[in-house]
């Protein structure tokens, strides 16, 4: 069972499909609304990882399946690219039947992910032909009034401190239009929202539900590809799926003076099944680090 409305089975299926022999369904009548909007008119429930499982335990108990894959993405500033916006991808393995979860996730820099509070229908076209519309989709809002915060934004991050800076402090929770890819439906709700301002100003935001966001749809479809492969690592004691990374050890030592860095010199494997572990050295077929990253050499 594939956990979702939005059409991710699109990106999920057939990699599934091809790489693990399996026939995939998208439960009936699904509302992963329940678990969160993007437009924050419904707060997500817990935190990334936590509402992705509770999207396979819902996709479960609905149909009385044993195995189910569900995603949950987040947008907020990369952790290693300063200054990049980032579209943060998880994907989950829930088998009830062998007691298993497999998780797998993706970083990329590529999203349009992007806000703009606006004053007229050539602002809201020039933002969001910018953000690659009619392609991907955009949302009209009530801008929020001076006065009034949204605190539920910060449930679709893992921290307060993740909110990307182009999104005003006061964010508006009463959607007007979602899912807008064409030009005469965009101007039509733009006029709607600045007629009803007594400001004369609306919010438009990019529309980041997979089905209305082809670029996050392909970054879906990588980390399914990441799943798939940590799937395919057995465990060498008991053979079980999911044999993987749980911790990078730095100290690389510094290929001029010894000294250890913080690049990765090993890493430690798990197995969710029966807890076997096993370490590897050099896993990125580095035994030294370039003087660069020496914090000695290159303070």
């Amino acid at each position: 069972m594939i956990a979702t409305m939005h059409r991710k089975e699109q990106a999920i299926a057939p990699l599934l499909t091809s790489a693990l022999a399996v026939k995939t369904l998208v439960p009936p009548d699904f509302n992963t609304d329940d678990f969160g909007t993007f437009t924050r008119d419904i707060d997500r429930p817990a935190d990334q990882l936590t509402t992705a499982r509770l999207k396979a335990t819902a996709a479960l108990e609905l149909t009385g399946e044993t195995l189910a894959v569900a995603s949950e993405g987040s947008f907020g500033p990369h952790p290693q690219i300063p200054f990049a916006a980032c579209d943060r991808e998880l994907v989950l393995l829930c088998d009830r039947h062998h007691q298993l979860e497999i998780v797998c996730e993706f970083f990329s820099i590529e999203t349009n992910h992007n806000a703009q509070m606006i004053r007229s229908v050539e602002e809201a076209l020039t933002f969001a032909k910018s953000a690659g519309f009619p392609d991907h989709g955009m949302v009209i809002m009530k801008a929020a009034s001076d006065r009034r915060t949204s605190r539920s934004f910060e449930s679709l991050f893992e921290s307060s401190s993740d909110i990307p800076p182009n999104f005003p402090p006061n964010f508006p929770k009463e959607v007007i239009e979602k899912g807008i890819n064409h030009e005469a439906d965009l101007i039509a709700v733009v006029n709607k929202a600045l007629s009803q301002s007594l400001e004369h100003r609306a919010y438009i935001e990019t529309d980041m539900r997979a089905l209305y966001n082809p670029t996050r749809m392909k970054v879906i479809a990588q980390a399914t590809q990441n799943l798939i492969q940590k799937i395919e690592q057995s465990c060498p004691q008991c053979g079980f799926p999911g044999f993987c990374v749980v911790q990078r050890r730095p100290g690389l030592p510094c290929g001029f003076c010894g000294a250890a860095t913080l690049l990765t010199l090993s890493v430690l494997y798990r197995c969710g099944h029966c807890q076997f572990q096993q370490s590897q050295m050099f896993p990125d077929s580095l035994q030294f680090a370039d003087p660069g990253c020496c914090s000695l050499c290159n303070p």
